[in-house]
This record gives C-alpha cells, sequence and structure tokens, in this order.
C-alpha cells in the first residue's frame, strides 16, 4: 500500500504508466516470462477445490499481467469498480481475485460501513480491509507456525521500511518453500508475484473469508 493508505494527493503517472505497462508487456513477451504460467501454475479446474484453494488461484493467475505499482487515488464505476488493468497496488489483487470468485469487495466493504464511505478507495486499504474480514469472516491468531496458513488466506503485514506505506496484504498460496513456509502471492512494487514471504514482515492480522 501506499502513504496514509493510498493518499489521495498521489498524482496519477498518466501516459507514463501506460507507456511502463506496454513496454513491461513486449519485455515479458520477448523473454517469455510473465504472461506464461510457471513451474507453480495452479489446476483451478478441479471442481474438488476448497473455496480458499480456488482464492489462492485467482490470485496467482494475476501474475501473466505485467502490472505497474501506482498508488494514485481514481474515481472508480460502483459496483464492480477497478482501476486500469495495467495498475494496482497490494490491496488490489485481493480485490481482484475475490472478484474472479464472484465477491465484490467494494460493494461489500461499502455496505458494512467499516471506512469513510468513499466507494473509490475503502476496498484498496489494509486498514479497513483488516477491520471487514475481522467483522465478517474469521479472524485466526497469527503464528509462526507455518501450517497455520492455508491456501486462500489472507495475511497483513506491517512493512517499516515500505516505500509507499507501512501497511501489506497478501494472499497465502497452497505452494511451499524448502523449508515448508507457504508461499504467499502480492504486490509489493514488482507487480504481482509468487514469494516467500510470509514471515518476512511483521504479520498483523490473519483471516479467512468465504464470503
Amino acid at each position: 500500500m501506499q502513504q496514509t493508505e493510498l493518499a489521495e494527493e498521489s498524482q496519477h503517472l498518466g501516459p507514463t504508466v501506460r507507456t511502463l505497462a506496454v513496454l513491461a508487456i513486449f519485455i515479458a513477451l520477448v523473454t517469455g516470462g510473465g504472461l506464461q504460467p510457471t513451474a507453480f501454475a495452479s489446476n483451478s479446474a478441479t471442481t474438488a477445490a476448497s473455496f480458499g484453494q480456488r482464492l489462492a488461484d485467482a490470485a496467482l493467475e494475476q501474475r501473466w499481467t505485467p502490472v505497474i505499482y501506482n498508488p494514485a487515488y481514481v474515481k472508480l464505476d460502483y459496483p464492480g469498480g477497478d482501476v486500469p488493468w495495467y495498475t494496482g497496488v497490494c490491496t488490489d489483487v485481493i480485490v481482484r481475485a475475490y472478484r474472479k470468485l464472484g465477491i465484490d469487495l467494494q460493494v461489500k466493504v461499502h455496505k458494512a460501513r467499516v471506512g469513510s464511505g468513499d466507494r473509490n478507495i475503502d476496498h484498496r486499504r489494509v486498514n479497513v480491509l483488516r477491520k471487514f474480514f475481522k467483522r465478517h469472516g474469521r479472524s485466526l491468531r497469527v503464528s509462526k507456525d507455518p501450517s497455520r496458513y492455508k491456501p486462500g488466506d489472507v495475511v497483513t503485514m506491517y512493512v517499516p521500511d515500505g516505500t509507499f506505506s507501512k501497511t501489506h496484504i497478501v494472499i497465502v498460496t497452497q505452494y511451499k518453500s524448502p523449508a515448508g513456509i507457504p508461499l504467499v502471492v502480492h504486490n509489493r512494487g514488482y507487480s504481482v508475484q509468487l514469494e516467500d514471504w510470509l514471515f518476512a514482515r511483521k504479520i498483523t492480522g490473519h483471516y479467512r473469508y468465504t464470503g
């Protein structure tokens, strides 16, 4: 996330963002990366997959499209509003994953009245999502035990060295590091990535929300 939770004073990068997005896509196509599944590609066609598994898969699919990190305040449609497909921040990974499963957090958060009432930004703020998941989902104990984190769990973090903000949010996946730590999918400024980052920073919340 970013200064004072997606600070409204952040300015659009406009044509510069679009140019960088096109460049990123070109590089991905030339190198064969980014737009294609990696060795971690998920099998979301399995009908027996749990909700959490499907949510993790929906987040993982976002790695195939290069995204420029842009914390600018954007006026959105309602419902179903989204920033341009080639931009986004950490919360947009969560919002887009839930939308893939038919759950619109923009609407859910607004109707829950857990934010400021601004339909353009509330669902894109980590602290607002924390409040929403705590009230309407399951708030789980924060632990250093990796077995407690399941695919589809949402985890929030405190990032003291964050460039744009000190708050962050990720989705836990079914994949694990060689040490057995669940990998997470998130955007911390370098497009959507699958990383061994669950315990990289202080965890501030652990949630399970199925809509």
